[in-house]
């Protein structure tokens, strides 16, 4: 599979897919009317007038190009989409081209890479046009020969007639393809007829990002660009007074010294823009930039001060988001009953690759490139405060060195376009290192207080959990700041629902100018730390194993998969001086439970033997992505709960590159086993929800094999 990054206009894909005479194109028109996306050739969708949006294309050589519509920030878009369209297709892989898709959510629908969604929002759409395409073909074929339709079937690329063995390839095909009518209602593939599909496929971007092939949002270059770094203030809203740039522009290769605005949730966060031929050189001005700051209208706040008052607040009243009984009472009358509070520290997201954008900005257009997670997104901002159409804001997406939810903001595209129209030239904007640790937005801290009840039966008879901490979706200007987070259950098992009798669960919104959003996972990073440690708290409580206690509750997909942990950790068997801890969680429609062994160095410090996890994501593409992702994920988890944190003092974050804010090494990763679920279920997502269950399931073991309860993170594996 040949992988291209290049400016992909409507023009240029005509080109690239060499539709120079005729093609088999098809895509989607995502009209507001109809319920579900319907599959339109490139003829249907002129006769209406529909600039179609290719996601597929066959040319007359039997060459296949496909769209991908979400970016590829490591996670395998660029694999597991094609790997979608080529099984139904009846095609290898080598065969296809994969390009990315421009910015465009009125053609391509959501675009967003979040919440583990590429996979699970576009599985079916993608398969029947994968279906569609093939029966178009087959049916081309058979009217060639005159024959019966139901004689012929699609192979390697290829009409077979099944009596004559005679054979047509795809590209002798397309010219009357294009002509018909695009079928509905095909059956698609059992899964045990798949040949592409749920096969460890290598992935074929792979080569390219190890030779150094494959354009990141870094490696973008545009004739007459110049390189910009920004003077931001160290506390998160200071105003700019004034600045002095007489020193700055006696630096070779500066060019502009412009104040510029960045877009955070609506609010215009401000900032002095040194722009010059290289960033060597632009970086170099900053240094001897002299800013004067308004940062008085906020408070300071430091690390103790946000988590004194988020201990204040989980002890008084709180929003309700979801409750069944009454926890008050049930807990009030309980004789057997227990409560603990929780803490988990804000994080930064520190992907490998910083932020950056190219932007170029003309009278009455706009055109974007760079390592972007939500193109619909960035268009629709971008024409908004440009006024401009969106069809006159381009947005090309690169690779992504990493992104879990930060690149899916808007803020530094927009302080690139600014910069940009400002200077009336394209133009590359870096964060540094520093700056993107320091400027945020970050994972929120938050503090969780517990109470749970035990029946004499040793069943869980009140479950409640109070959430003090950030609300993510009331950072904008006039939010209603009275509103609960509905993400306050995000992580929980869905099945404890249908058996716990009384549950409370709320939040209690800490008001602070930290600025905070997505980081992987979302509130399950947070939550499931809480939850599945408090579930453990109350098995021990009911004197009963943490599996054991945890299927009285839960309906029958929960039980196959703790029968999977069960049986591949041996959990049965568990030996003494060994310490074991399991945690399952359940986010973006999948499930994940994880089971962490621990034990003692010849030192008597904790070490981490070997972690288990069985992923229950339904449907699936390739095994090998979802391992990978769920070692990512267990790796970062790994990371967060016993290496860093971002802390801040006197109103500015203090970690603000790795010799503070340290990273797992790969002599702290333990080995990790990965197991994956058979089952007839949805897809759900697989980027995300490995890394919930891995912190509750390691420090459920440390109690295991010390007796000792971890309850806030980060702690020192070295010093428990």
């Amino acid at each position: 599979m040949e992988t291209i990054n290049k400016n992909l206009s409507r023009r240029n894909f005509i080109r690239l897919t060499s539709l120079t005479g005729t093609a088999l194109t098809l895509g989607f028109n995502f009209s507001a009317s109809a319920k579900e996306p319907e599959i339109l050739n490139a003829v249907a969708a002129e006769n209406l007038g529909i600039e179609l949006n290719s996601w597929i294309s066959i040319d007359t050589n039997g060459k296949v190009t496909i769209l991908n519509h979400r970016s590829e920030m490591g996670q395998g878009s660029f694999q597991s989409v094609p790997q979608m369209i080529a099984e139904e297709l009846e095609v290898s892989l080598d065969n296809v081209t994969i390009l990315f898709a421009p910015g465009n959510g009125r053609k391509y629908g959501s675009q967003v890479t979040g919440g583990s969604s590429t996979i699970r929002g576009s599985y079916k759409k993608l398969m029947n046009l994968g279906a569609s395409a093939r029966e178009m073909l087959i049916e081309a074929a058979a009217k060639k020969w005159n024959v019966n339709k139901s004689e012929c079937y699609a192979e390697n690329g290829n009409v077979i007639h099944k009596p004559s063995g005679k054979k047509f390839h795809y590209g002798e095909l397309v010219a009357e393809a294009s002509k018909l009518e695009t079928p509905k209602n095909i059956a698609l593939k059992n899964p045990k007829d798949y040949k592409i599909i749920r096969k460890p496929m290598l992935r074929q971007d792979t080569p390219s990002k190890v030779n150094g092939k494959a354009i990141f949002g870094l490696d973008f270059k545009l004739p007459g660009m110049l390189y910009a770094v920004v003077e931001r203030s160290p506390r998160f809203q200071g105003k700019v007074i004034k600045f002095d740039d007489t020193e700055t522009r006696k630096i070779p290769g500066v060019k502009h010294v412009v104040k510029v605005a960045r877009d955070e949730f609506d609010n215009l966060r401000e900032g002095v823009a040194v722009v010059a031929t290289s960033t060597w050189a632009a970086m170099q001005g900053r240094k001897v930039l002299k800013v004067e700051w308004d940062d008085t209208a906020f408070p300071h706040h430091s690390s103790e001060q946000l988590y004194t008052k988020m201990r204040e607040q989980v002890k008084g009243d709180f929003i309700s988001f979801r409750t069944m009984g009454n926890t008050t009472k049930a807990f009030e009358k309980a004789a057997k009953k227990v409560e603990a509070t929780y803490e988990t520290p804000y994080e930064s997201h520190s992907c490998m690759e910083p932020l950056n954008c190219v932007a170029h900005v003309t009278e009455d257009k706009c055109e974007i490139w760079g390592p972007i997670q939500g193109p619909d997104w960035i268009q629709g901002n971008i024409a908004g405060h440009l006024k401009l159409p969106p069809e006159k804001v381009h947005v090309n997406m690169t690779f992504l060195g990493g992104g879990f939810g930060r690149k899916a903001f808007t803020d530094y595209p927009y302080e690139a376009v600014m910069i940009s129209k400002e200077i009336k030239a394209p133009v590359q904007v870096i964060w540094t290192r520093e700056d993107d640790m320091t400027i945020g937005p970050f994972r929120p801290g938050m503090v969780y207080q517990c109470k749970g009840v035990v029946t004499d039966g040793g069943r869980i008879g009140s479950y409640e959990t109070k959430i003090a901490g950030q609300n993510m979706g009331t950072q904008n200007p006039g939010a209603d700041k009275s509103v609960y987070n509905d993400s306050d259950t995000e992580g929980f098992l869905e099945g404890y629902f249908n058996s716990i009798p009384h549950y409370s669960f709320g939040d209690s919104p800490l008001e602070s100018p930290v600025p905070v959003m997505w980081w992987r996972s979302v509130y399950s990073s947070t939550n499931a730390f809480a939850f599945e440690s408090f579930i453990d708290e109350m098995a021990v409580l009911a004197e009963k194993d943490p599996i054991d206690f945890r299927r009285q509750h839960l309906g029958e997909r929960y039980q196959l998969l703790m029968n999977k942990l069960e049986e591949v950790t041996n959990w049965k068997a568990r030996k003494k001086n060994e310490g074991y801890g399991v945690a399952i969680t359940e986010c973006f429609s999948s499930i994940v439970g994880e089971v962490v062994k621990v034990s003692k160095n010849a030192e008597g410090k904790i070490k981490i033997d070997k972690v288990w996890a069985v992923m229950d994501c339904g449907w699936y593409v390739n095994p090998d992505i979802i391992k990978a992702q769920v070692e990512g994920s267990i790796i970062m988890a790994l990371g967060a709960a016993t290496k860093h944190e971002t802390t801040f003092k006197d109103g500015k974050a203090v970690e603000r590159n790795f010799d503070s804010y340290k990273m797992p090494r790969i002599q702290d990763t333990p080995e990790i086993e990965v197991h994956i679920m058979e089952n007839d279920e949805k897809a759900g997502g697989v980027g995300e929800p490995g890394l919930p269950p891995f912190t509750p399931a390691l420090t459920n073991a440390i109690f295991d094999l010390t007796g000792t309860r971890v309850r806030k993170l980060p702690f020192s594996l070295e010093k428990v």
